[in-house]
This record gives C-alpha cells, sequence and structure tokens, in this order.
C-alpha cells in the first residue's frame, strides 16, 4: 500500500541525500514532500503540519535505532518505556499500545492489526540506509486510510543508484551495548542497480528505580536489499525486502514463577518483500502500482503466540484537468492473516482470523489563484474488516501571499477502526489478582471517531530563520473504554469522548553556513469524559499519557578539519495518572570525517544518572540511564 510516497522521493524533483546534507535552512523549506498530498510539493506550501527529518539530523545526533530518530521530529510524543519498548504518538493518547498513528517504511504500513498499533521493538531499518523521514501531525485519514487520526510517518529509504560501493560500521556504548553492520552496492545491468544490507545490534538492559537491572535485554539481527531499475526516464521498478530475526528478555511473573527475578525471552521473526512501479508522464500526471507481503511473528512466553501475514495491493492515477485542477485517486485491497496460539492467561477468540480491507479515494486540488490560494478537497471510502464502510472527508485551504508565507486551515475527519484486541480479546479472570474480573472484547465495538480543525502559518525570515505554527482542536467521539457487564465480566466497548486542543511550534535558526540550531515546542489539554448509559470501570492512563509541555532544542557546528559538534537539550512534563515525573535530558555528539572514514563519540540522557520516560500500566516503572558511545564508519 501507499507507493506514492517513496516514488516521489525519488523523482529527479527531490534533493538527493548529498543535497540534504548540504541544504540551508531556506533551502530545507523548499524540500519536496509527499505525504501531505501524495504528490511533490514544497515543504514550505504544505498545508499540513509536517516535519521533515533528515538524514544528516540523524547522523549529527548519534542516533542508532529508528525510535530514537523520530524524537528529532518535535511534533510526535516519543517516550522510552524500557530498553526495547516504546510509546509514540502525536498529538496525545500514548501508550505503550498507542493506536492512532499510522507508520510506514518505504510506503509499506508496519501496523499490526492485533491492536491497531506498532511493535517498535521489531520494526527497524539501518539508520545510514535512510533517507528522510516524514512526519505528520493531525489527521490524514482522506489520503492514507483508518488509523491515520493523529499523525503519519514515513520512513524513505535511500535509492540504490546512491548506494554504490562498500560500507562498514561498528558501534559500542554503555546502553547500546554493541552494534555492525555492512552494506554493498552497485551496478549490476545498464539501468539497474542494487544494493545489500546487513546489521546485528544489542542493548544493555534498563533500569529498576533501585538502580538494580531491569533484566529486558535486547537484541535484533536484519539483512535487506533493494534494487531499482529505471529503464527510460519516465519509468521506475523498485524491489526492496527484508528479514529479521530478534529476542528480549523480561522477567516472567506468574503463580508458578512468581520470582521477578526469573527472565523469559521474547522470540521475534519477519520477512517482508515490495515491489513498486511507477511511470511519470508529466506532472503531476503519473502512474503507480504496489504490492507487498509482510510476515511478523512473536513469541511471549507465558503469555501467547501470533503469526501475522500480510498481503497489500495498491494503485494510483494522478493527472491534471484543466489548468487548475490535480486529480489524484486510487484503490486498494489488504488481507491480514492473524493466527495466534492462546496462552492461559491471554486468549483471541478465534484464534485465527482472515481480515479483508478495502479502499477506494480521490482528491482534487483546486489553483484558485495560481500560486497564491490553493483548495484540497478529498475523501477515502474504506471497507473495514470489523466496523464496515467507513467515510474519511477532508477540506484544506492554503493562502500563499508571497514567497516566504503560507498560511493555512483544514477541517478533517478520521477513523481508528477497531482492531482484533478490541472485538477477540478474552483475559480469564484471575480470583486472586488485583483485578478479578474477565475481560472480553465487545462484539459491538464500532469505529473511533475523529473531527479535527486545524490552522497553522509557515514563514521564512530571510535566508537565516524559519517558523512554523500550527494550532489544533480535536473532537474525539465513541472513544474505546472498558466497562462492567456483570460482577464477574468487563467488557471493551465505546463509551466516551474527548476534546485536546494545542500547539506546536518549530523555528530554524541559522546565523552561519556552518552553525545551524532547531527548536521546537507542543502544547496542548485534554478533557476526557465518558458518555451517558456506561457503566465504565476506571482505566489509569485511558485518557493517554500526555505531557501537557515538551521542548526541544538542536544546534550543530561544522568545525574545521573535518570536525562536527552538536548538542541536544530536551524538557518533557510530567505525565499525570499514572505519575510519570518531568524529566530533562542533554545529548552531546562529537564527529570527525574525512574522505573515507567516519567517528562519532556521542552521550545521551546526560543531564540526569537515569530517569523514567513511562508507565506502562502496572508493570514496575523502568528507568532510561545515561549513556554514551563510540562509532567508526569506512566507506570503500
Amino acid at each position: 500500500m501507499l507507493g506514492s510516497v517513496a516514488r516521489a522521493a525519488e523523482t529527479d524533483s527531490l534533493p538527493t541525500p548529498a543535497q540534504l546534507k548540504g541544504l540551508s535552512l531556506e533551502e530545507l523549506m523548499d524540500v519536496k514532500v509527499t505525504l501531505a498530498s501524495r504528490q511533490a510539493e514544497e515543504l514550505s506550501r504544505s498545508a499540513s503540519s509536517i516535519q521533515v527529518i533528515t538524514r544528516d539530523e540523524i547522523r549529527r545526533a548519534g542516533i542508532f535505532t529508528l525510535p530514537e530518530a523520530l524524537r528529532l521530529a518535535s511534533n510526535l510524543q516519543v517516550a522510552r518505556i524500557d530498553a526495547r519498548d516504546w510509546a509514540i504518538t502525536a498529538r496525545g493518547q500514548n501508550s505503550s499500545t498507542a493506536n492512532k498513528l499510522l507508520v510506514m517504511i518505504d510506503g509499506r504500513s508496519v501496523y499490526t492489526p492485533l491492536y491497531a498499533g506498532v511493535l517498535w521493538d521489531a520494526q527497524d531499518v539501518l539508520i545510514d540506509n535512510i533517507d528522510h523521514i516524514e512526519v505528520i501531525s493531525g489527521p490524514a485519514g482522506a489520503l492514507w486510510g483508518a488509523n491515520a487520526v493523529n499523525g503519519v510517518i514515513n520512513i524513505i529509504t535511500r535509492p540504490a543508484e546512491e548506494m554504490g560501493g562498500g560500507y562498514a560500521t561498528a558501534a559500542a556504548g554503555t546502553f547500546m551495548r554493541d552494534l555492525e553492520a555492512v552494506r554493498a552496492g552497485g551496478k549490476v545491468a545498464k539501468d539497474l542497480h542494487f544494493y545489500a544490507w546487513s546489521r546485528r545490534f544489542r542493548h544493555f538492559p534498563s533500569e529498576l528505580p533501585d538502580g538494580s537491572s531491569a533484566q529486558d535485554t535486547w537484541g535484533l539481527s536484519q539483512s535487506g536489499f533493494r534494487s531499482d531499475w529505471t529503464p527510460d526516464p519516465r519509468d521506475r521498478l523498485t524491489v526492496i525486502g527484508s528479514l529479521y530475526q530478534g529476542r528480549a528478555s523480561q522477567p516472567v511473573v506468574s503463580q508458578t514463577q512468581p520470582s521477578p527475578a526469573a527472565a523469559g525471552q521474547i522470540d521475534m521473526d519477519g520477512q517482508n518483500l515490495e515491489a513498486r512501479w511507477s511511470r511519470g508522464t508529466g506532472e503531476p500526471a503519473g502512474i503507480e502500482i504496489q504490492a507487498y507481503f509482510d510476515r511478523t511473528a512473536r513469541l511471549i512466553p507465558l503469555t501467547f503466540q501470533e503469526d501475522l501475514r500480510t498481503w497489500d495491493l495498491e494503485f494510483q492515477h494522478r493527472f491534471a484537468l484543466g489548468d487548475r485542477n490535480a486529480i489524484t485517486w486510487g484503490t486498494g485491497y489488504r488481507l491480514s492473516q492473524d493466527e495466534v496460539t492462546n496462552g492461559a492467561v491471554l486468549q483471541f477468540r478465534p484464534a485465527y482470523r482472515d481480515l479483508h480491507d478495502f479502499n477506494l479515494f480521490a482528491q482534487d486540488q483546486i489553483e484558485v489563484w495560481p500560486d497564491r490560494i490553493r483548495f484540497t478537497l478529498g475523501t477515502r471510502l474504506q471497507r473495514t474488516a470489523y466496523s464496515g464502510l467507513e467515510a474519511m472527508p477532508s477540506a484544506r485551504a492554503a493562502w500563499t501571499p508571497d514567497s516566504r508565507n503560507t498560511i493555512w486551515a483544514a477541517v478533517s475527519r478520521a477513523v481508528r477502526a477497531p482492531s482484533r484486541i478490541d472485538e477477540d480479546l478474552y483475559v480469564p479472570a484471575q480470583p486472586q489478582a488485583a483485578f478479578p474480573l474477565s475481560v472480553e472484547g465487545g462484539p459491538d465495538m464500532g469505529s473511533e471517531y475523529l473531527t479535527a480543525y486545524e490552522a497553522g502559518w509557515r514563514t521564512s525570515l530571510g535566508a537565516m530563520l524559519s517558523v512554523a505554527l500550527s494550532s489544533f482542536y480535536n473532537r474525539y467521539s465513541d472513544l474505546r473504554i472498558l466497562e462492567a457487564a456483570s460482577d464477574s465480566v468487563a467488557v471493551i466497548a465505546n463509551g466516551a469522548d474527548q476534546d485536546i486542543y494545542g500547539l506546536e511550534a518549530d523555528l530554524g535558526w541559522q546565523p552561519m553556513r556552518w552553525w545551524q540550531c532547531r527548536a521546537g515546542a507542543t502544547w496542548l489539554k485534554k478533557d476526557f469524559r465518558y458518555q451517558a448509559g456506561h457503566t465504565p470501570i476506571p482505566v489509569p492512563g485511558i485518557d493517554g499519557e500526555d505531557p501537557d509541555a515538551q521542548y526541544s532544542l538542536r544546534s550543530s557546528v561544522d568545525l574545521r578539519w573535518g570536525f562536527s559538534a552538536s548538542v541536544w537539550l530536551r524538557y518533557v512534563s510530567d505525565l499525570g495518572t499514572p505519575e510519570v515525573p518531568y524529566y530533562s535530558a542533554a545529548g552531546l555528539g562529537l564527529g570527525w570525517a574525512c574522505r573515507n572514514l567516519e567517528v562519532t563519540l556521542s552521550g545521551q540522557d546526560l543531564s540526569e544518572r537515569r530517569h523514567q520516560e513511562f508507565q506502562d500500566g502496572s508493570q514496575v516503572p523502568k528507568e532510561i540511564p545515561s549513556s554514551a558511545s563510540a562509532r567508526v564508519a569506512a566507506h570503500f
């Protein structure tokens, strides 16, 4: 599904990674993005709250994994739960199973229909393969479908023609224990390029509040390839594949094994293969077809085992209608085959399901006043496996009075479709436990809805300063709750409404060509309430574990003789209920690069010995230690 994003990243109209690395702040504002409209448009003219994370920003931050890289987008809430797990969302409602953020890697959705979220410990890429990451905060269901409620992320890897030669890197640190990766690529035939890569990393455990080990070590091995064939300037065929295998430790607490000192093993593995053909017949006209297969499997001891296979096919067509209308339409189909081996404490009934999903979308981008006023109207009709036909309309308007300013506003409707956990879950009652009721999925559980109102302003004040402001007012209805069906049974149901409103700011400052600064901030407020006629069971964090405010400031300088330095400061306010105190974090990086060799020294979370970022239900709190690492990379 969703090939247009990755395809557009490879067109000649987009900057190469080398160009991105050297872009000035003003040039960065003109980077072409595709996530907001499914066709390339300048970042400065986009009618959405979208940010771009460049490969150079990732390199300077001394980052090794994908969730860490997403911290660079200030319009996301990213919290590390323990050594391997993360809670990531945009505009609130965060949890360890956050379910309103659509995440893609090269247009391939990494969403799991088990709970409509992302298993972050299994979904990763070789960081050095990333071209750039586009992040939207806000709904985008009209183009990207159900679950694109609070935001959309697409991680775009580099095309094969830019990856010739060999590459090897090794790193070691006090939290990231070690990492090794190799890559080789080149031209294998006329207009056909290819590269293959492999990597392995291991993490030390996080810590408990008393400073002892949380016994949650994590390791992942991953290999993959990408080929790009461009037989003529109009056509491109891309084939991408990867496989992974990982293991994470977690303390086991059960009636038969009550000691938290005993560590169980979570085993995970998966494979994916994606093919995408695109033909550009002139701006904005083009055709794209994408198909992929994705398998992911997970074994959690004493809990359950899952094997998920996903088949996805999508078609998209763009064309101009007259001088002022650019039409984009498409259709798609997805089959998810989910098989669970039930355990004694967590079950899904039935254990096996085929989930069918169809969609049809269309969008008209209307140039009312060419290069000044633009309307974008679109909708998506999607038949989901559990809730049937859903409609997700959207209307956006952008006013660009001059080359430096864009003011935009939008009204959108988005849908979070039910997943297996909403309807098929069954947790047997445990009379000796703190929560003695059995929990069952709701047979009548329907979708959760959002009506969002947004407005924003982008401006570049000369070549040295850029500002992007976005405000939003989100009205959610029919949110998921847990309610009592009897004295012994609790069921999942639609039964709550919520309003969330807030402000996002992203500021770039480049006083010198060799010195860049970027600051970001988000503020949000929430009002959660149960609907009448329900008997809700209070669940801590049901309204989302979200900070009211978070701030970040990054600064980097290029020094003489190939040296560079960076500093990164973050502040996150407390999370309320469950209570997690506010924290601040500081990161430092020092790099040196010559023609074929790079050396990076970095420190993360240096302001405190350790800190907690998130509280996962009733689990024992995990704290993230400060850390240091060293990395060497060679190109040959």
